[in-house]
């Protein structure tokens, strides 16, 4: 299973973001869903790979939170609440979140589990999605927000719901890395399972 402690970086300054987060995270389909754990952090648990990937990018998105992904076994029966579950795969999300908060990584997931070589190469992949990802413009979300992936034609959809050209939608796309970032997301998912599936 995968663990996410979701830690907000500054609450002092920004205030409580917790709420807003769980509103983002509310279609992923978790095994303990998201919650707050302690005052500024969540934490959920997910069975699948590409949900762990789906949830870090959406936190990473405004720069605001550490990201750390624990991998590994969450003991059974699961509790009502992540915060109240235990087991290695906490262990592990606790460790990542925490090595973020003590670094200076301008792009902060980090991930953590039983083989520290491929938790280290998935996390660099994470590191090069949640840059492209945080450094999109406003402008740019707002095209993405409105596509789905892998989804052909969408682009004149968009445009006019926006009021905007075709061409200013697929310049967006284009600049945004969009297309990239959807093609390399499951090679993240693949690396974190590989941490689970190599014994």
């Amino acid at each position: 299973m995968f663990t996410l402690t979701i830690n907000q970086r500054d609450s002092r300054h920004d205030g409580d973001l917790v709420p807003q987060l769980l509103k983002d995270l509310r279609h992923i389909p978790a095994r303990l869903d998201f919650d707050r754990s302690v005052e500024d952090e969540v934490q959920g648990i997910v069975e699948c790979p590409h949900q762990a990937v789906d949830t870090a990018l959406i936190a990473l998105r405004g720069g605001q939170w550490y990201v750390g992904i624990g991998v590994g076994p969450v003991n059974e029966p699961l509790p009502n609440m992540a915060k109240d579950a235990s087991g290695h795969g906490l262990v592990y999300a606790r460790r990542a979140v925490d090595r973020l908060r003590n670094g200076k990584d301008r792009i902060p997931v980090a991930v953590e589990g039983p083989l520290a070589a491929i938790a280290a190469e998935s996390e660099a992949v994470l590191r090069l999605l949640g840059h492209i990802v945080q450094h999109r413009t406003l402008a740019e979300w707002r095209v993405l927000d409105l596509l789905t992936p892998g989804v052909r034609g969408q682009q004149k959809t968009v445009a006019q719901e926006l009021g905007i050209t075709t061409q200013a939608v697929s310049k967006a796309l284009a600049r945004s890395q969009w297309v990239e970032e959807h093609a390399a997301r499951p090679a993240a998912a693949r690396l974190l399972q590989l941490i689970l599936e190599v014994h």
